[in-house]
């Protein structure tokens, strides 16, 4: 069927269109949208499949782990995983303050694909499991999992993340860590507002700033207040209480003080347990006043909520809250270093894959010399940054079984990782994400997603500032840890005379002087790249250890990624990233 479209000369046929008498093809092969030169999704691949990784699992003693951390690595690359993560970052977590006849609820509902994410996590011992794990290495394995399992999704690991770090928080009150250790140690996710007593597993978080303080928790506002049965009643606001539909909660309130108590201590700033739902079933007090709407970690819901006549049990002696919840933000931290590692990991391997596979003026972006540079100087990072937070894991394991040189060691390392890992996430996600162009810019490519959530673990227990300065108190008032950290940097002595340098000219900078505080990020700075050096000079291959020694030790490098020295061995950096070789 032809028209006529009035009386300008055009007409318009089924297929083809014609403009003052000439007719453009109808041929349906005459394609102006072919799609060549672009990188295939990475997907379907064996996350764990990393040299850096399994070198240092095995190290820090969890060789028993590889078959099991392989099998995650490839439930993590799969396609059905990686829509669980987009789903639950696409539909965010809505919060229900009441049912629909009025009554109050404060419950969040997540979509059913990060239900999906938390089981696996928690069903493959990424939550409290290692607590319960006798095996040496135990939580080795878990930080190499996590890692493994963060790289496909991060919000849901902060749920993850705390169960496992309030174990030994909880275990301060030795009567409660009989009744709720079990639960948290179990490999069973089971969600839902239920009597924690008869859930087959459960969850826990912590709630320690409020808007007043933020950091500052000792200008906290909520009061505790002691009752005839043993219980307390909270009343107060926390500020940001992330995962709020856990079961259990760390919580820090005052307890009126000033004058001795009966029990022979004084009141002051004090850890509660407190339980969404009481063990006769009733919901406890915890309302939700709302979620926040964060730049990313949008799958995991952080809110505030408000205490008020509020079910608790003391955790430890009253006025002692910091030292005891200090173990709950010691294991988060450890799993800060560990998301980021892995953040740095993730990014790289996106960038890598793409530029193996896309071309330009006829030649593969890999075999360019500045795009080398740029993938090399990243893998560079990201080995230090692996090697780092697995050396503090098996620190971690080693301290739990009584080994006192390792928990003097992991007081300075576990705040330098910290601090230094979770700084350099940004910038090595944003340089990853230029890789891919204007593809790394689009939600498709996950690349964005990586890079909203690249700021959060410098933010989460502590930022920059409040880690650097504790460094200061702990070279202050902890020598022990001082002398640890100086032996495992020295047992790379005489390795490379870079090194050897840059420890000499830092144990100068290590004597605290008036300014300390002004000069505490820079000292903690060089603390961490001369730990990263050591660590790499004895465990990397020596071009590795080279390149990283010349560029962040000697100075030869410029500020940005990408500015390696000429006579760094790229080649040979580069076969450590994962997927930048075919």
């Amino acid at each position: 069927m032809t028209t006529t479209a009035g009386t300008t000369g055009t007409t318009a046929t089924a297929g083809a269109t014609a403009t003052s008498g000439t007719a453009l093809s109808s041929n349906p092969t005459a394609c102006t949208h072919e799609v060549t030169n672009q990188a295939p999704p990475l997907v379907g691949h064996d996350v764990a499949d990393d040299a850096v990784l399994l070198e240092g699992l095995r190290r820090e003693g969890a060789g028993w782990y590889a078959d099991d951390l392989h099998r995650i690595g490839r439930l993590a690359g799969s396609e059905q995983v990686q829509r669980w993560a987009e789903e639950a970052n696409r539909h965010e977590p809505e919060l229900r303050t009441h049912d629909r006849y009025g009554n109050r609820i404060d419950e969040v509902d997540f979509h059913p694909s990060y239900h999906a994410l938390m089981e696996v996590a928690i069903g493959e011992g990424l939550g409290g499991a290692p607590w319960a794990d006798v095996r040496p290495g135990a939580h080795v394995a878990r930080a190499a999992g996590f890692m493994v399992w963060s790289s496909a999704e991060q919000g849901h690991g902060c749920p993850v993340s705390m169960t496992y770090a309030a174990v030994p928080a909880l275990r301060s009150a030795p009567e409660l860590a009989a009744v709720y250790e079990p639960l948290l140690t179990s490999r069973t996710y089971d969600p839902g507002l239920r009597a924690p007593a008869g859930k087959r597993g459960l969850l826990a978080g912590m709630g320690m700033t409020e808007k007043q303080g933020g950091t500052d928790v000792r200008a906290n506002t909520t009061v505790a207040t002691e009752q005839q049965d043993g219980t307390w009643r909270l009343r107060g606001h926390k500020w940001f209480t992330s995962a709020p539909m856990n079961d259990l909660f760390l919580v820090l309130a005052q307890v009126p003080g000033g004058t001795s108590r009966a029990d022979g201590h004084e009141g002051g700033l004090s850890c509660f347990l407190v339980p969404r739902v009481l063990p006769d079933g009733s919901r406890n007090t915890f309302r939700i006043q709302r979620l926040k709407d964060k730049l990313g970690n949008r799958s995991n819901a952080s809110s505030e909520p408000e205490f008020d006549d509020t079910v608790a049990w003391l955790v430890g002696p009253p006025g002692h809250g910091v030292r005891t919840i200090i173990d709950m933000v010691t294991m988060t931290r450890l799993d800060c270093v560990l998301g980021s590692a892995s953040g740095i990991r993730a990014a790289l391997a996106q960038a890598a894959h793409h530029v193996r596979h896309r071309s330009v003026f006829g030649t593969k972006l890999i075999d360019q010399p500045l795009m080398r540079n740029v993938i090399a100087d990243l893998g560079l990072e990201s080995e230090a940054a692996t090697t780092l937070a697995l050396r503090i894991a098996g620190a971690t394991d080693r301290a739990q079984r009584g080994d006192a040189q390792e928990r003097a060691f992991l007081r300075l390392a576990t705040a330098v990782g910290k601090y230094w890992v979770c700084k350099r996430q940004p910038a090595a996600v944003a340089e990853a994400l230029e890789c891919l162009g204007g593809n790394g810019y689009d939600e498709a490519s996950g690349m964005p997603r990586l890079y909203r959530e690249a700021p959060l673990n410098g933010l989460w227990e502590g930022s920059g500032n409040v880690n650097a300065l504790d460094v200061l108190r702990a070279l202050a008032r902890e020598p022990e840890s001082l002398a640890a950290f100086g032996a495992e940097i020295e047992a790379a002595a005489g390795g490379d005379a870079r090194l050897d340098e840059a420890w000499r000219r830092l144990r100068g900078e290590l004597v605290l002087t008036e300014d300390a505080p002004l000069r505490a990020r820079r000292l903690v700075e060089r603390m961490a790249l001369v730990l990263q050096g050591s660590l790499l000079v004895r465990h990397a291959p020596a071009a590795v250890a080279d390149a990283f020694c010349a560029s962040r030790l000697a100075g030869d490098q410029g500020l940005a990624f990408g500015t390696l020295p000429p006579a760094a061995d790229l080649t040979a950096v580069i076969a450590r990233v994962p997927g930048a070789t075919g």
